[in-house]
């Protein structure tokens, strides 16, 4: 059997889109899905993406967003 550093090992080793499957498994193992709230945030997905894109938000980008958290909380 492989220990844990031999399998991060070896997933680390796999093509991008591996790795997202290997992540997403490991999840769902930890955080069930649940139907009724996965519809929930396609609605909020849906919503956001219809704002984004009719201009009434503007994107703001993640290093400015992280820059801003920073100073706000002295980090």
């Amino acid at each position: 059997m492989h220990g844990t550093k031999d399998i991060i090992k070896e997933a680390a080793a796999l093509p991008v889109e591996e790795r997202i499957i290997v992540v997403d498994s490991l999840l769902r193992t930890l955080n069930i899905p649940n139907p009724d709230i996965d519809k929930k945030w396609v609605v909020v997905a849906k919503r956001r993406l219809a704002e984004l894109r009719s201009g009434r938000v503007v994107p703001v980008p993640g290093d400015e967003v992280f820059t801003r958290i920073r100073e706000r909380f002295g980090r």
